[in-house]
């Protein structure tokens, strides 16, 4: 039997597991008390929430400009939803099947339709848009050190396996790029586009 003090005592020896009691809450459900985390329900969701899609503000758009996975862009203008956003497609001709099939919002996002998407990032940069790219680079900014976006943004998103050509790289004003620590190249588009509008959103 091991003694209390061979277990966690010197440098990498093992410690022990804490063990969590969840008896008082099981007692308190039981009682018909209610927990300490209180989980809303949908109808209070519902009620918080806009009654009706947000218009064009013109503020953050998410510009997904090279895909490769339709279901990304869904994933994408639910997320825009969320936070405010609207989403800029290309003029493939898979792109809004595969929007309206990826997106489960029950009332249609803010969806503008690109031509050219090198032509509409020079008209955006020149009507004085800022334009930022997410991907490795050198001199990119850390998203954890990101400000909130204070005028007009289009955050870019390139290739699902090349990233951004590039020729639009000098449509770029900063480069973003989120941090990682796994033995991944890099994030799905999808998760990564969503870090970065809420982290210019302000709302991380």
């Amino acid at each position: 039997m091991v003694g209390p003090s061979a277990v966690g005592d010197g440098p990498g020896a093992p410690r022990s597991t804490p063990q969590h009691d969840f008896s008082s809450v099981r007692r308190s459900r039981r009682r018909g008390v209610s927990p300490a985390i209180r989980v809303r329900p949908r109808r209070e969701l519902r009620a918080a929430r806009r009654p009706r899609p947000h218009r064009c503000w013109g503020h953050l758009i998410a510009a997904p400009l090279w895909p490769m996975h339709g279901a990304n862009l869904g994933t994408l203008l639910r997320t825009c939803d969320a936070v405010g956003a609207c989403l800029a497609v290309p003029p493939f001709r898979w792109v809004d099947e595969a929007v309206a099939r990826g997106n489960t919002l029950r009332r249609p996002g803010c969806v503008h339709r690109v031509g050219s998407p090198l032509s509409w990032l020079a008209a955006e940069r020149a009507a004085g848009t800022r334009v930022l790219g997410v991907e490795l680079a050198d001199e990119a900014v850390r998203l954890g050190d990101l400000p909130a976006a204070r005028g007009r943004t289009v955050v870019l998103l390139g290739h699902e396996a090349t990233g951004i050509p590039p020729e639009a790289l000098d449509q770029l004003h900063a480069v973003v790029e989120i941090p990682m620590v796994g033995h991944g190249h890099s994030l799905n588009v999808a998760v990564a586009g969503s870090l970065v509008l809420y982290k210019l959103a302000g709302l991380l």
